[in-house]
Formats: C-alpha cells, structure tokens, sequence
C-alpha cells in the first residue's frame, strides 16, 4: 500500500507534468471559435459593437469570433450568463455601462458583481451623452441653460426613459448644479426624442450618435457634453466640466471582459489583440465617425475604470431614490 506520502509526491509529479501542457494550451489560443456574448437584442448599438469586436479579433487571431445575443433584463441576464461561463477564454462578454456599472446601484442587485466575477480585458470606445433643446428653447448656451433653469425651477421638463444613461446623466447634472428638472416618463429614447424635436417638450440627454443627424439639420441645439474632452463631431459644443464643474463626465462604453479564472496569458493576448485592432486608423474611423471616442485600453486601466463607474452610478442611483422597473 502506498503511504501518503508516496500519494503527495505521484500528485506533486502529475502536476508538474501538466504544466507544460497547459501552458502549450495557453499559447495556442484560440485553437478553436470564441463566443462573445452580447447581453442585448440584435440591431442596437451594443450589438454593432460586439460585432465590430469579434470581427477585428478574428482577423487578429485567426480564429472565428462568433457574436452570441442574450437580450433581456437589461442586460443583467446574460451578463449573468457570462459569469458563469467556463473561465477557459472561449466565452467572452461584451461589457457595458448599464449592465456593468448602473444595474449594481439597484436593489435588488444583479446575481453577478462586475468587478470580482469579471476580468476586464480592454474599454473598446465611449460615447458622451448630449445635452439637446428645441431651437426655439430661450437658452443658447450651457451658463445660460443653467441660468434659466436656476430661475425657473421646476418648469424645464425633460424626456426620460427610466434607468437609461441619459436618465442618470441628467440626475448627476441635477445633483452636482442643484437644479430643480422635472422628468416626463416615456418607454424609449426615440419616442422623447421625437417629442422633442416636435417641440413638446423642451429638451433631453441622449447619446451623441442618435441626435448628431438633427443637430447638424439645426432640428436640435447641443447645449453641452458630457466627455472629459470635447467631441470631434460637436467642435463647438463645450463639456460640463469645462463650463463650471470640474470632474464631471458622463459617458456610454463598452468593453471586453472574460469570466473570473480566465488565464492571463489568454487575458494578455486578447488584451493585446484589441489595442493592435482598435489602433487601426481604418478601424478607429468606423467607431469615431459616429462620434464615439476609441480607448482600446489596458486590462488593468479598464478594471479601474469599471469600479470607478459602479461607484458613481451607484451614489446617483441612491441619492435620487431611483427604483429599478
């Protein structure tokens, strides 16, 4: 019979075996089709991202990159689905501010926590949210918008589609100036914004690619964005953090995350593998041309970043009592 012992060492050997095989494992990746899975429906602009994605990571690596959409809840349930995953890098997740960041500040919480079941790989691009009003609104600028809203509290009404990052941006806007907005209700951000530019209601914070076509027709007046800089399609148009509240940036990402486990060898190449795409100036223009700005970050400043924003969206989600639908 063999002793303990002898069990320990057969063990200790078997391991040491399997390392090479592992690592060759590691190497090779992917030696086979990865799913990215988008949390979304088809046709939205998650879906055109993850897309995008898998389309550049495929010719990067040689492999087919193959976009699997698992709408609903948000986003939270395949999320939810990608937490689960095999951490083996062949179920990949396209990451995102709602589902990634706004969805912890509800109660109750997603089944999953973004920053310990995730690893965050690299922020592809980000979108500032925009500030548009009717032409014929009194305000021609951001100070003055400011202004008139100070004076007038209470009687600028807003387009809101509940939980969406236009909602959360105004309130972050409302908290940080003090300003006193009322919210009308609406299911969709197409169904405000064309009661916006049908003069029914004022004004309202969208994102940037869905009213860059009205603002350019002079259907719609920009007051302000919300990036840490300013946008190359609105030149014009200053930042909050610019106009007197330094530190404020509200925008829409997306990213690529792999399941807590994932090797970092297969985290580095894919890591890798989205900077050289997304620095492209060919790619980089597909994303930019609809005015998102490209990060390709690093593994580590996207894994910063994404608790900085679960942080954030969680105090103006508390502070303003929103309740999840």
């Amino acid at each position: 019979m063999l002793s303990k012992r002898s069990f320990f060492i057969a063990g200790a050997l078997a391991g040491l075996l399997a390392l090479p095989f592992a690592a060759q494992a590691q190497d090779d990746y992917p030696s086979r089709p990865v799913r990215v899975l988008v949390p979304f429906p088809a046709g939205g602009t998650s879906d055109i991202m993850g897309r995008l994605i898998a389309e550049e990571l495929g010719k990067q690596l040689k492999q087919p990159f193959v976009v699997d959409n698992k709408g609903g809840a948000g986003g939270t349930i395949g999320t939810a689905e990608a937490a689960r995953a095999a951490s083996d890098g062949y179920t990949l997740l396209l990451s995102g501010i709602g589902s990634n960041a706004i969805a912890h500040g509800f109660t109750p919480k997603p089944s999953y926590d973004s920053a310990r079941d995730f690893i965050q790989i690299s922020q592809l691009a980000a979108g500032p949210n925009v500030l548009v009003v009717h032409p014929s609104f009194p305000a021609k600028t951001f100070k003055e918008f400011i202004a008139w809203v100070k004076a007038n509290p209470g009687k600028f009404s807003y387009g809101q589609v509940s939980s969406s990052s236009g909602h959360l941006t105004t309130e972050y806007l409302k908290q940080t100036a003090g300003l006193d907005m009322v919210g009308i209700p609406y299911k969709g951000g197409a169904p405000a914004l064309n009661d916006v530019l049908a003069n029914q209601i004022p004004g309202m914070f969208t994102n940037q690619d869905a009213v860059l076509q009205h603002v350019k027709a002079g259907k719609l007046r920009a007051l302000v964005v919300t990036g840490a800089e300013r946008n190359p399609l609105y030149p014009d148009v200053p930042t909050v953090a610019e106009s007197g509240y330094p530190g404020f940036t509200a925008v829409s990402w997306t990213g690529l995350s792999a399941p807590k486990g994932t090797p970092k060898a297969v985290v580095d190449k894919l890591e890798a593998a989205m900077v050289t795409a997304f620095s492209q100036p060919a790619v980089r223009a597909k994303l930019e041309g609809n005015g998102f700005v490209v990060v390709a970050s690093k593994s580590s400043d996207y894994s910063e970043f994404v608790k900085k924003e679960i942080e954030r969206w969680s105090k103006v989600i508390h502070t303003a009592g929103i309740k999840a639908d």
